[in-house]
């Protein structure tokens, strides 16, 4: 792989890894932040922010892992450095 290919492949890496850590922030902490206010909204008898704080960052957390294994797949076979 020549230079370019690696700084272009390690750009689109860290561009997938800064928004994975960034919704990993938002889902682990600010969701938390506004449990309160979340509480006022009521989705199938439970308060939203009971929800977000019991299951639902784990949810997103979850999908987030596949979706980021699938990405980064991506990029790897766009570079040429996927595992078989």
């Amino acid at each position: 792989m020549s230079t370019s290919n690696r700084a272009k492949h390690w750009e689109k890496t860290r561009g997938l890894m800064f928004v994975m850590l960034g919704l990993w922030v938002f889902f682990g902490f600010v969701i938390h932040m506004f449990v309160n206010v979340l509480n006022n909204i009521v989705i199938l008898g439970f308060p939203l922010g009971f929800y977000m704080a019991a299951q639902g960052s784990l949810i997103a957390f979850v999908i987030m892992l596949f979706v980021f294994a699938r990405k980064q797949n991506a990029i790897d076979e766009e570079y040429g450095v996927a595992e078989d």
